[in-house]
């Protein structure tokens, strides 16, 4: 009935946006692959990187404080913006859309999974998982396609 939380975004998102982000992300990884002595700063800005899920919690918030405050302070009928908001994060915590999201995919905020696989695809290219094969041979973009493959498994 409810969509799997790690998926619920992605399934809410145009094909054409996913597709480009997934291209991006190859696009990028591939770059690593030519150049794996910047891996490191790459792994360093993933992890300041904000996901789909703090870029909305983060807008609603502000809107739902800026709602009440302008409530208080300025006219009773502010106090629909905060209540307009929680119904959105409602039904983006039930379905994994709400209406900023298409916007936002479409921006670049990518969810926490999409950022991990370009995470785990750079460990395998700089070698942190033995076990897990990559083709010395292979061109930097197969090389960064053999590892997103194996990141997303």
């Amino acid at each position: 009935m409810f969509p799997a939380t790690t998926k619920r975004v992605a399934q809410n998102t145009a094909d054409t946006v996913n597709q480009s982000l997934r291209a991006k992300a190859e696009d990028r990884v591939t770059y690593y692959a030519e150049n794996p002595d910047l891996i490191p700063a790459r792994l360093r800005a993933l992890d300041a990187e904000w996901d789909i899920e703090r870029v909305l919690e983060t807008n609603a918030a502000t809107l739902a404080f800026a709602g009440t405050v302008l409530g208080a302070r300025v006219d009773r009928r502010f106090y629909a913006i905060p209540a307009l908001i929680t119904g959105f994060l409602f039904q983006h915590a039930i379905q994994g859309w709400c209406p900023p999201l298409p916007a936002l995919r479409r921006l670049g905020f990518r969810t926490a999974t999409e950022i991990a696989d370009e995470r785990v695809a750079l460990k395998i290219l700089r070698g942190d998982f033995k076990d897990i094969p990559i083709s010395p041979d292979a061109s930097p973009r197969e090389r960064a396609r053999q590892a997103l493959v194996a990141a997303r498994t």
